[in-house]
């Protein structure tokens, strides 16, 4: 008797090797892979210009690897809660396979679809999420969330001392399900790609899917993670994994990762608490969801934050930051960075991120909007936590009071003026729009007033 066919939903797990959902779904039968594009599903996070771009990209290499053992990946666009019990009434197939999401819009579209296919008479089958632990499998002594990370950390590390992870090979036999369905549309038809060519330099640096993930592993273990510790906050070296774009697509797992680091044996402690940031992120995020719009901090609702809506020397503080036109060089060279690649170094983000809310006092809701829409690699969970951090309003944040100088940062992390060059070129740079002493003071001022208060 012939197994019956199951639909695998692909969504921000663009892979195939250690894939829990599609492994469970070809141990019961023909698979019907599905991509559906719902944008709309994301509220007010729909990916931005530079995200659609690698999906594309990625979509198209995803397709190509299904392609290699004779499947379709079938591409739709609309809403899924919609579009999923068409499939799933034309097709007859009664199982539905995906990845846990992780936002939480996302959440809960699917407790709702999950409600909608029961009724159906159809099961939702989710495999855990793309983490090293779930983000509600880890509590403090408190029995609550964690909310700084270096103790999360430790929680998180003596769980995978125990139990590493071990993840999943690429299946290797596939079986097609022989179903009806409706026209599946080309990937063009998304229209994910811009319609005015800005993207030469995000062509130039990335190559989005799995393999152009994998490929990335292996060159960042054999090129720069012994130097990882010592040179990681460098931008002017090439010293970090540059993998975080293919972690949000699910072009690769933290899993795999951290087994491959694990593996080469090369004394990477920091390195893999940079992945466990990233894991802290999407604790946050499951946890406390309203920090995606409001701070953690809640001193920080009453913060007097200038706004570019309503003050025009605000508005064109914002827009000579967007542009890398502040006259600071290294905040300039950053923003230059990521319009160019799609990506910008860590250090420097946090420098560009202390400047915007603490030298021009804009709300840091303007910022992460920004990077939402020119980052390949943006996350809400670390754009959100990313952001709050360096404002000094967020878990485990920096103090407000801390204040990065940017000609300091480009002093260390930038000694020979490198990255500065490679972005801004050789001539002479503007004069900066603000004086950094002088907005340093009244930054600290304004965060005086609402400690008073």
């Amino acid at each position: 008797m012939a197994a019956d066919p199951v639909l695998v939903w692909f969504e921000r797990d663009l892979r195939l090797a250690d894939h829990p959902a599609l492994t469970a779904a070809l141990e019961q039968g023909p698979i019907l892979p599905v991509y559906i594009h719902d944008p709309d599903a994301h509220g007010e996070w729909a990916p931005g210009g530079a995200s659609r771009w690698w999906l594309h990209y990625s979509l198209d290499a995803l397709s190509r690897s299904l392609g290699r053992h004779n499947l379709k990946l079938h591409i739709y666009q609309g809403s899924a809660e919609k579009l999923l019990p068409q499939l799933l009434q034309q097709s007859g197939i009664r199982s539905v396979f995906c990845s846990q999401p992780l936002e939480p819009a996302l959440v809960q579209r699917n407790e709702r679809l999950h409600q909608q296919l029961e009724s159906m008479g159809v099961d939702l089958v989710a495999a855990a999420p793309a983490l090293l632990h779930e983000p509600h499998a880890l509590r403090n002594k408190s029995d609550a969330p964690f909310r700084v990370f270096t103790p999360f950390w430790k929680a998180c590390r003596e769980q995978l001392r125990t139990a590493p992870p071990a993840p999943l090979p690429a299946p290797d036999r596939f079986q097609v399900a022989q179903v009806d369905v409706p026209e599946p549309c080309d990937l063009d038809a998304l229209n994910l790609l811009p319609r005015i060519t800005w993207d030469d330099g995000l062509k130039e640096t990335w190559t989005p899917g799995e393999v152009g993930a994998q490929q990335r592993l292996q060159d960042f273990l054999g090129e720069a993670i012994g130097d990882y510790a010592r040179l990681r906050d460098r931008p002017d070296r090439r010293a970090t994994s540059a993998l975080s774009a293919h972690l949000h697509f699910g072009e690769i797992t933290p899993s795999q990762i951290w087994a491959a680091v694990d593996a080469a044996d090369t004394g990477s402690d920091k390195f893999l608490a940079e992945v466990g940031w990233r894991e802290f992120a999407h604790h946050l995020l499951h946890h406390f969801p309203e920090t995606v719009e409001q701070p953690m901090d809640v001193r920080f609702k009453a913060f007097p934050w200038r706004d570019p809506d309503q003050d025009a020397q605000a508005a064109a503080g914002l827009r000579a930051w967007q542009r890398g036109e502040t006259g600071v060089e290294l905040v300039d060279a950053g923003m230059k960075e990521l319009w160019h690649t799609g990506i910008m170094h860590n250090r420097v983000r946090m420098v560009v991120a202390s400047f915007l809310t603490k030298n021009l006092l804009i709300h840091w809701q303007h910022g992460a909007r920004w990077f939402w829409d020119t980052l390949v690699d943006a996350d809400l969970a670390s754009n959100t936590l990313g952001w709050q951090w360096t404002a000094g309003c967020g878990a485990d944040a920096a103090p407000f009071f801390r204040v990065f100088n940017p000609d300091l940062q480009a002093q260390k992390f930038d000694p020979n003026g490198e990255y500065r060059r490679r972005w801004l070129g050789d001539g002479p740079h503007p004069k900066p729009i603000v004086d950094l002493k002088a907005t340093r003071a009244r930054a600290l001022e304004a965060f005086q007033a609402i400690k008073r208060d």
